[in-house]
Formats: structure tokens, sequence, C-alpha cells
């Protein structure tokens, strides 16, 4: 909109080419609208652009200096909000709220407010500047003060553009010197201190929450962006009575980050929603959302949001989903020989169904992603159904399930089966219908790949029939079933020798013959890693359903039966692929006990 508005002003000869020029550069440099930066610069004076603006949008202009609006109807919209769209409320008559906006253009703010408030939205123009001015007037206490330049409320908060209006978050998260990130005690003390000035003024819950905004900003982006620095994949804010803390998890394992006051909690969660497109009003439901965090010129990274309420406030949980580390390389995820091969075996047959199992966060999707990247060539038509979509792979075709819409996992199959499909895989195989349509599927020339929440490989055969599928139909379809967890690997840099008790290592199932053959390490704890840890390996538990398994599922045989069968035709269990680990000199004997059971 920028270069528009400045072809039109010098078309209207209020302006020349060159102070456009100037203009312009001078915004690229220090941000802000190119209205703003044109009156800074004196080409143009804020009575003139906002006379000019009036006549091109066809809506009364407003001289906001020489208005004074009630505080009921600024409590109308957060502060967040006006910031977000450089806006503020003038009056409200019966249904109708008048709002002054440096851009009436912007459909998408005045739809955003129109169902924030639920009143019928009617724009005026009113100069940039002013509006600033008024924002710092009418949501601060005492222009001019601590506060006000605590918030620093300048031209260079609202560089947006359309993408913003749209929802998108991509303003001041550049690591390009916006966020300093090594001294995380000066933002919560920074915050505190506005949180206390917040509490003398009369705006609502949400502009409270919203008022500390500068330090809270710096706050929640140091937040983000130390975790993407340090390799963590969730982010745990949790409000309690008498506290109120951050979590990281690293490797696997969750540990304080810091500890927060409890007086900026709804600061934080408000700056988050509003980052993740959320409703910062809305409290008692939970929500979800997403952000796109620009970590330089070339990196994006994205958190998946969860907001949940809880007894004392709402919890937040963030997955970082970072393309760059994403694992698509099958020889890299912890498969032993035979296990590689036979999971290739099962994904490149021509039609039937692989199922993964286990539980959240063992590392399911980036098993299936990496079994559709070997699948990935131009002759397939490979369609996905996630819910929600982690990661865009280019060449696939992924859905994202929207419930409330009706489009779910069973919708969404019966759609692919109408696009001429070679491979799907279904995000999770929740109930009854979404299994029965993809195991005939399977069963009428496609490839399946899906999902289950099951204890271990041979558990995922009676919970199909639980769920209602005919035995017939699991050993028909079903090629090969793959149970797996994530164990946390020992650190090459510090990691020593130790001594294990014979017993300690007959009692984790170790076969005795192999007692002595091997030696057992453990991370001592250094710079490059956590505690002893550094980095995740899978392990991995393939059951490939051969002509012996399909004959005990159609006899009825129990899970027990099952594994004892799949045993002997040479599946490496749980414990057994846990084991092998360590006898490898890749993790400890704490995280064989952690992540498998003994049979």
């Amino acid at each position: 909109m920028s270069n528009r508005l400045g072809e039109l002003l010098v078309k209207a000869s209020l302006i020349t080419p060159e102070q456009l020029n100037k203009a312009l550069a001078e915004q690229k440099a220090a941000g802000g609208r190119l209205g703003f930066n044109l009156t800074k610069l004196g080409f143009l004076n804020e009575e003139a652009l906002t006379t000019f603006l009036s006549k091109q949008h066809n809506v009364p202009a407003i001289n906001l200096s020489e208005f004074e609006i009630d505080p009921s109807v600024i409590k109308l919209i957060p502060l967040d909000v006006a910031k977000k769209y450089l806006v503020i409320p003038v009056n409200r008559a019966g249904s109708t709220l008048i709002l002054a906006m440096s851009d009436p253009s912007n459909i998408f703010a005045l739809d955003d407010i129109k169902f924030m408030t639920g009143y019928n939205v009617e724009a005026v123009v009113a100069a940039e500047g002013s509006i600033i001015e008024a924002i710092k007037k009418y949501y601060v206490k005492g222009a001019g003060s601590k506060e006000e330049k605590t918030l620093k409320l300048d031209a260079k908060d609202y560089s947006l553009d359309e993408k913003d209006h749209v929802g998108g978050f991509e303003d001041e998260l550049d690591t390009g010197g916006v966020v300093d990130v090594e001294d995380f005690d000066s933002l919560v003390h920074g915050a505190v201190d506005d949180a206390e000035v917040v509490e003398e003024t009369d705006v609502t819950e949400e502009a409270l929450s919203a008022d500390v905004e500068a330090p809270i900003v710096k706050l929640v982006n140091g937040i983000l962006i130390r975790a993407a620095k340090m390799g963590v994949s969730d982010i745990h804010i949790e409000p309690y009575e008498k506290s109120f803390r951050v979590r990281y998890r690293l490797d696997g394992s969750l540990k304080t980050a810091m500890g927060l006051p409890i007086k900026i909690r709804n600061a934080i969660i408000s700056r988050i929603k509003i980052m993740a497109s959320l409703d910062i009003a809305e409290r008692r439901l939970p929500q979800d959302g997403r952000i796109k965090l620009k970590m330089g010129a070339k990196k994006t990274m994205d958190f998946r949001v969860s907001v949940l309420p809880t007894l004392f406030g709402e919890k937040v949980v963030m997955r970082l989903l970072d393309k760059s580390n994403l694992q698509l390389d099958m020889t890299k995820l912890g498969f032993g020989e035979k296990q590689l091969k036979d999971f290739k075996d099962a994904i490149h047959k021509p039609f039937g169904m692989v199922l993964v199992t286990g539980p959240t966060g063992s590392g399911k999707t980036t098993t299936l992603y990496s079994a559709l990247s070997e699948l990935n060539k131009e002759s397939e038509n490979i369609m996905t159904a996630e819910d929600p979509v982690e990661f865009n792979l280019q060449g696939i075709n992924q859905v994202q399930m929207k419930e409330d819409i009706g489009l779910n996992f069973a919708a969404t199959l019966r759609s692919f089966l109408r696009q001429d499909p070679d491979i799907i895989m279904v995000g999770e195989i929740r109930d009854f219908e979404t299994a029965e349509i993809a195991i005939k599927a399977a069963l009428t020339g496609h490839m399946v790949l899906s999902t289950l929440h099951t204890n271990d490989a041979p558990g995922t055969i009676n919970r199909l029939l639980n769920m209602g599928i005919e035995p017939f139909l699991v050993a028909s379809a079903t090629n090969l079933i793959l149970a797996q967890r994530l164990a946390r690997k020992t650190c090459l840099e510090c990691k020593e020798p130790i001594d294990v008790p014979e017993q300690a290592l007959l009692d984790i199932g170790v076969p005795k013959e192999a007692i002595g053959t091997f030696t057992v390490y453990k991370g001592k704890g250094c710079s490059n890693c956590n505690n002893g840890y550094k980095g995740r390996i899978a392990l991995y538990e393939i059951m490939p359903i051969y002509e012996e398994i399909k004959e005990l599922i159609l006899n009825g045989a129990s899970t027990s039966e099952i594994r004892r069968e799949a045993v002997r035709l040479g599946m490496d269990t749980l414990r057994l692929s846990g084991i092998k680990k360590m006898m490898d000199g890749i993790i400890t004997p704490d995280e064989v006990v952690r992540c498998s059971v003994k049979e």
C-alpha cells in the first residue's frame, strides 16, 4: 500500500517524486508507514495527509488532539489490538462504534474489531502520529512519564504489512538485533516494573495485560528465541496458585527455564495469543494456534500453540517445529539393519497398511515423514490427512483437519479415494469409521500409512479388533506394525565408562552370555550437553505380518501369544532394541529402563 499511497500523493502534487523516494528510504531504514515518514521529514503536514486520505476513502477525517474520548469507549479495544492495527475507538452511538484509523482501507482490522466488540464499526481517518499520541494518552497514565518511555510507542512498532493483517506474525521477531536474550532478569524486572504501573490504570483486563507490552514483547520473544537456539522441543508456560514458571523440554526431559512473577501472567498469555492469532478475550475454553518466527534472513521456525484453562489461569504449551532439524534419512533414525530392511520392504509394497504406534512425543511423525520422503516420486500421488500439519513437504498433498466444520479423518479419507491416490497417510486412526475406510483403501490397491496409540506392536492388533474391525480384514490389510520410543543419547564429548553390577544388567534383560563383551558408558555432563545427554535416538519394535502372525490373528490369539511368535520369527522388542543400543555405547542402562518394559 505504501507505494500506491506515494504514487497518489505525487499525482495530486502534494509531494514530489524526490520527496517520495527519500521517505521510502527513511521507511526502509527506520520502519513505520509511509505517511508517518512523510510528515516526520516535513514533506507533508498531518492535516493535509488526513484530508487527502479522507477524500480517497470517502470517510470523514478527525483531529484527535481536539477530541476527548470517554474512558468507557477506550475499554472496548485492548491496547494489543489498538497497536496491532494502529486504531483507537473514538465514540459509540447505540450499536455503532466510531473507529479512528490511519488506514481505513484495512478491512481485516474492521472485521476483526467488529467480531471482537460486537459493534457495527464505522471508520474515520486520523493521522498516524496523532493515533500514536492518543494511544499514549488513553492507555498509559501520564504521557511523557517513565511509563511512556518504557513502552517506547513510536512508529517503528507499527511496521505492519498485509501479512500481519491476516494473522501472520512476522514483525519484530527477527534476531537481527531486536531481541537480546542474554539477560532474562532485566527483561523480567522490566515487565514487573510496568505491571505495577498497570495496576493504577483504569482500562479493561485485556488492556491491562497489554499495557506492559514493551518489556513483555521482549520477554516473550526471548523465551521463544532462546528455546529455538537451545534445540528445545516444547515450551511449557504454567500458572500455579503462588508461582508462574517456564519449562523447556530438552532431549525429552522437562527442566525449569525461569520463574516469573504472577502479576505478569495475563500479559504473557495475552501476548502469545496475539502472536498466534487467538481470541485474547476467551479464557474459558481451550484454543490452538500457530506462530511463525523468523530466525534471521533465511530460517523460519514454527511454534504450534495450545492454550488450556487450568485452576489458576491458562497454561500454554508450544511445540517447536524446525524443518531444518527434520531427519528424513531413515538410516539415521535408529533402525537396526534388519529392522530397516523390513520397514522399507513393507512401505514399498504396492498396497497394504503400515502402522506406527507409540505415545505422544515418541517420534511417530518423523518416522512417517521419512517413509513419505522415501516414497515421494513424480510418478506417485501422495495425499496426507493430518491434525495438525507439522511440516510442509514438497510434492505431497497435505490436508489440515478441521473438526469444527466436519473435516475429520474419515471425511477426508473418503474424499481422497476420489482423488486417484497411490499413497495415503492418515495422521491417526481414532475410531471405527476411520479404521474401516483405511483398511478398505489398503485392500483396494493403495499404500496406507497411519498411527495408533498403543504400547507395543503386538497390542495394535487387539486395538483394531476392539474398534470393531473384523480379524480377516486386519490380517489381510496389514503389512507391518512398528512401535517406537525416543531415548536420550549419551553425550559423545563427555561420556566415560562406568561399572554396572552383573545382576543389574541381567535384571534389565541383557543375555548372560553377552555380559563382559561390551562397555557401558554414561555422560558426566559438560558445556555441550544436558546433564550427560545430547540428542535422541529411536528404539524400534518392528513386526512384519508374516503368514504365521496372520494365522494367529484369524484364530483370535492373545497379544502375548502374538508377541511370542513375532519374537520367534526375529522381532526385536523395544527392550531388546534398547539393550543393543546400550551395548553399542549409544544410551545408558537408565534410558533402557525408562523407555521400555521387560518382557
